[in-house]
């Protein structure tokens, strides 16, 4: 297990997220004050978002006054989420954890009522019962 490659994907998974956020924020300001550019941003992005970097080096190439609110956009989320993010996420993980625990734990305990074998105290035994 490569820790520094998990840690540099996550963070690739993570800006691309946050880009995807940004984007989102900039549309829903863009649906208020200009309909037609959110219009155009959001049909520019369709399917683009995936890889947050390829899609601003795109948007740059297109409109770079939209890719710059977007990366400043970005930024000021990144930095508002920073602080609460590792123990965010390591909590998630850990109820998350207990809780896919505990379903499979039901699952795995429940009777099922559909099953029409008898229980094994019902089975009839070929040995003739006991005369004590």
């Amino acid at each position: 297990m490569n820790l520094k490659q998990i840690a540099k994907d996550t963070a690739k998974t993570l800006q691309s997220y946050l880009t995807y956020q940004a984007l989102r924020t900039v549309l829903a300001q863009l649906g208020e004050t200009n309909p037609p550019l959110a219009y155009w941003l959001q049909n520019f992005s369709a399917g683009k978002i995936q890889d947050g970097e390829a899609y601003l080096e795109q948007l740059l190439q297109e409109k770079p006054d939209l890719a710059l609110r977007l990366m400043t956009v970005r930024e000021h989320i990144a930095a508002e989420v920073a602080e609460f993010l590792p123990e965010m996420v390591c909590t998630g993980i850990r109820q998350a954890n207990i809780q896919q625990r505990r379903q499979h734990l039901e699952r795995m305990t429940q009777i099922d009522t559909s099953d029409p074998s008898p229980h094994p105290e019902q089975q009839t035994s070929s040995d003739p019962p006991s005369q004590e």
